[in-house]
Formats: C-alpha cells, structure tokens, sequence
C-alpha cells in the first residue's frame, strides 16, 4: 500500500509515456473470460494506464447500445469484481484509479448490490437535502467496499426534454435550482467517505432528443441561454470545488464558435468555456470514447484519444486504441501539455488514495431503510385528494396489476388491512381482462412499466396502452405508477379518480404506496418534470 510520500516521491520518476499511460483509462468488465482478464492485465503492464472503469460485461449496455447480445446473469458478480481490482492493481507498476458509474449504486453495473433511486425519484423528494446526502453517502460506502476510489456521478443535465431517450430517469429534474441543489448534496455525501465525484454530461444532455451512444446530439441555443440554464448546476458545483466534470459528446455551436463538433473533442468548450470561462482547475475526464457520436467519426486507430487530449480532456474514459492513442500523444503534444494534465491526475490520485476515508469497509449498505424515508418523501399525488380514496375503498374494489407477474408488494401490503380480488395481465389476455372487469366499477390499477427508458413506450405495447386508456375513461380508476413519471404522456390520467407517481418498483417503495393508499401518511413528493398532462384542476 503506498504512502503520500510514495505519491510525491514516485512522481518525477515517471517517463514521458509512463505519464501519458496514466492519462487513459480504458474499460474493464466484470464478466470477462479469463483470456481478456489476462490481455488487460498485459495492457496495465506494458502502456501503465492511470486507471481502470468497470462494467458488467461486453454483452451490457456500455458496449452493446442497439440491444443485441444477451446480457449473462452473474450472482457472484460483486466478489468477482472486488478479486477483479486486486488483481488488475497487483498488476500496476503504479496504482490504478478504479472508477464505475454507480448514480444509483452499484446495481447500476452489479447484480445483488444495494440500490437507490434514480436521480428522478429523488427529484420529487422536497427540503430535505440530508436525504440526499445520505444516498451519496451509502454509495460511497459500497464502492469503498469494492474497492473503488471514483462514482462517475452525478448526472447535473436538466432534462428539460421529455422525449430525452438517455437522460430522463438519470436527471434530478428539469429546474435548474433542484437540480444543483440535490447534486451538491449527493457530492458531499461521498466526498465524506473519501470517495471521489464526477459532474456529467458537460455542458448539458438534457435538452436532446438523440442518444449519444448511438449519434451526436445537437443543441441549438444561444449561449446566453445555456449560461442561464444548462450551464448552471455545473458553475454551482465547480465553485463548490467539485472533482472532476465529465464532458460529453454533444454538438453546441454556441459554445465552440459555431463548429457542429462534439464538445468532448472541443479547445473552445473544454479550454475556453470549461477552464477559462467558469474557472475550472479540477481534472478532465472525456464521456466514454467508445460511444457512437464520436468513434465512427475517427476510424484511424489513437487519433481519436489524440483530439480529446488535446482538447483539454485529462482522462480519456473507454479508449479503445490505448497503444495507438498514448503513441500519437507522444507524437503531437508537446511536454509540457502532458504535464500539464499528468499533474492533475496525479493529484487526484492522491486525493483518492491518502485520504483515510478511501480505504475499504467490509460489508456493503443496507438500502431499504433509507428508500423507505425517501419512498415516503417522494411519493406525488397528481389527481385527487386524501377523501377520494375514503369514498373508493368503502365502495369495493378489483386490484389489477399491469405488467408484473405473481402478487407483488403493494397489493400484499394492502390485503394485511383490507380484502379485494386482483389480477393481472400475465395471467389473461387482454380481451379476458376486458370480460372479467366489464361488471367493475372500481379499479386500483398498478402500473409496472417495463422499462424505464422511453424506447418502445416504455416497453408497453400499443394494445396495452389502448386497454389502459380505454380503463381510466370508462371505469372509476385509483392509478399507482410504480415506474418514470414520463410514462403519464401515454395515459389520459386527467379522467382518473386518483393518480399517485411512486417512481420506482423496489419493494420499499411498494410499501409506502400502500400504506399511502390507506391512509397512512399524505404524500408530500414534487414532480420534478413536466409530462403535458391536462389534469382536472388546470
């Protein structure tokens, strides 16, 4: 284990490549073969990359965006990654810099990890930033407990588009005010278990319609605009001395003097608004540079890496032609622009590895008590009041699941007090359903999208829907929404008795749902996003 004074010391004993090898940090997987775990650890060796960012596997969605491959169920996937670390960093001449996408725990990338709500849910949590603290905090525990010094999170976007087909679920919301309130807590609560943060995806994903994985977004707004909006939740945790800030691959003309050039490759954005304009002196870090929007546009082996160097980018996250990449750097930059960035990654290594806090915890958290205080802060009635539901479960009524199967949470949790019939979809068809709830009058209807990216409506096909729209016309309808909130564009909930917005099927928040339809608690939560419903009261 090395000391500060190994940091200090070790570091004018660096070569020239040794310094540019330290600036890439190329993608690892947890559920690799052991011949592609053994041609990384020879990558580590020879090209002394500064750091490794994990994901699932090749077949999951950082390598496989259209969808294609079948992604292998792995139970032990968090003791595979924890023996994964210590072997790739045994590895290293110098210590690697680990780092993962966990915006909502490591069960973002990790099965049988503990997970917390997305950046959405915790949107419509309102005053009690401490909560949010807390998530950040718990996160950073788990990744300590791996063995993992760098969350690539938060996302700081406002999505302020809802047909957003990357973002959405990922963005504290669309106000630009609790979006950089919510993300500055969630950053101090792991910066308090020594745990390093990333702002992302700079300047600003929102307000796209184009997912950057698979084409380059463009944002045509002024750039008086961005710096009133987008632009905000970066400057407020830039001046709040954030880690680092990831830059993403969007096309801002504004922003680069006109160019239609992605921001992650741009003097203009990264050097000129990022560094000179807003004052940022932290590291770097390009979004992943495997991604569609930019690598097809580079098929020349290392000269994408170069571009995004020299643009400003400090850490080149998923190169894919390190060998190549780290040859052409040494080629074209001059010595002292390598330096220039070496030092910054260096110093968050140091940051990273000496504080007392980065070093590992034994066991991970337990999620569900905290999603239970944040499921019942969350909670968002959108149609009715607290007496509707009085009135409706005096009267009787048919619990109907939509889309999951067996007897989930919620209605359990509801029969403990009261008795109904329910159904669901995956035991009828829908024509069956359409017959057995003809005579109804009353319907709790609990809605499990599929998905929780807007792709394909959600993973609701367009049957379903009729049926559940031709429901909340006809019948007297109490909707729970246990998924994204932007699925309410497809309903007509204006006709609903009730509608409520749980956010999320994990089963803490199933249980608060429950309790708030008997009338245990009032639900106090804020939609932080606007789905162009007409609802009664408008």
């Amino acid at each position: 284990m090395w000391n500060m004074f190994d940091y200090q010391r070790k570091k004018t004993d660096l070569s020239l490549f040794e310094k540019v090898g330290q600036l890439f940090m190329p993608a690892a997987f947890v559920n690799d073969t052991e011949a592609e775990v053994r041609e990384l650890e020879k990558q580590i060796r020879e090209q002394h990359v500064g750091g490794l960012c994990f994901f699932h596997s090749r077949a999951s969605a950082a390598t496989n965006y259209e969808g294609k491959k079948e992604v292998v169920y792995n139970a032990r996937s968090f003791d595979t990654l924890r023996n994964l670390i210590v072997r790739y960093q045994r590895a290293a001449k110098y210590p690697l810099l680990i780092a993962i996408d966990a915006e909502w725990g490591l069960a973002m990338r990790i099965e049988n990890t503990p997970q917390y709500p997305y950046a959405i849910t915790l949107g419509a949590v309102q005053d009690h930033p401490e909560l949010l603290y807390e998530v950040g905090k718990n996160i950073a525990r788990d990744c300590r407990a791996a063995g993992i010094h760098w969350n690539l999170a938060p996302v700081v976007d406002i999505n302020n588009n809802p047909d957003n087909p990357v973002i959405g679920y990922r963005s504290f919301g669309e106000d630009k005010w609790e979006v950089a309130q919510k993300a500055l807590a969630f950053v101090k609560g792991t910066q308090s278990e020594g745990v390093l943060t990333s702002i992302k995806h700079f300047p600003g994903h929102g307000d796209t319609a184009v997912d950057s994985h698979l084409g380059l977004p463009l944002i045509d707004k002024s750039k008086e605009a961005l710096l009133d909006n987008e632009l905000h939740p970066f400057q407020r945790l830039i001046d709040e001395g954030v880690d680092s800030v990831m830059v993403g691959h969007l096309s801002v003309p504004s922003l680069a003097a006109g160019k239609l050039i992605s921001s992650s490759i741009s003097k203009d954005i990264i050097k000129g608004v990022l560094r000179n304009e807003m004052g940022f002196e932290g590291v770097v870090i390009s979004d992943a540079l495997n991604m569609h929007a930019v690598s097809r546009e580079y098929p020349v082996k290392g000269e994408l890496e170069w571009l995004a160097f020299d643009a400003g980018n400090d850490v080149l996250c998923f190169a894919e032609h390190t060998r190549e990449g780290i040859a052409t750097i040494l080629q074209k930059a001059t010595e002292a622009q390598i330096n220039e960035s070496f030092e910054r990654v260096w110093a968050l290594k140091e940051k990273a590895m000496g504080n007392p806090g980065g070093k590992t915890v034994p066991t991970l958290s337990d999620a569900d008590s905290l999603n239970a205080r944040l499921a019942r802060e969350c909670l968002t009635r959108l149609v009715g009041k607290a007496s509707d539901l009085v009135d409706f479960k005096s009267k009787g009524f048919v619990g109907l699941s939509m889309v999951q199967s067996g007897e989930n949470p919620f209605f359990a949790s509801i029969r403990t007090k009261k008795a109904f019939p329910g159904i669901s979809n995956t035991d009828y068809t829908l024509s069956e359903l359409e017959n057995r709830l003809k005579s109804e009058a009353n319907i709790l209807l609990a809605l499990y999208p599929p998905q929780v990216k807007p792709t394909a409506n959600f993973g609701l096909s367009a049957t379903e829907l009729n049926f559940i729209n031709s429901l909340l016309e006809t019948k007297n309808v109490v909707l729970y929404l246990f998924g994204n909130p932007y699925v309410l564009k497809l309903l007509n909930i204006g006709t609903t008795r009730t509608t409520v917005v749980a956010y999320q099927n994990l089963e803490a928040f199933q249980h608060l749902a429950a309790e708030h339809f008997l009338g245990n608690f009032k639900a106090k939560g804020k939609l932080p996003v606007q789905t162009k419903n007409k609802l009664p009261n408008e």
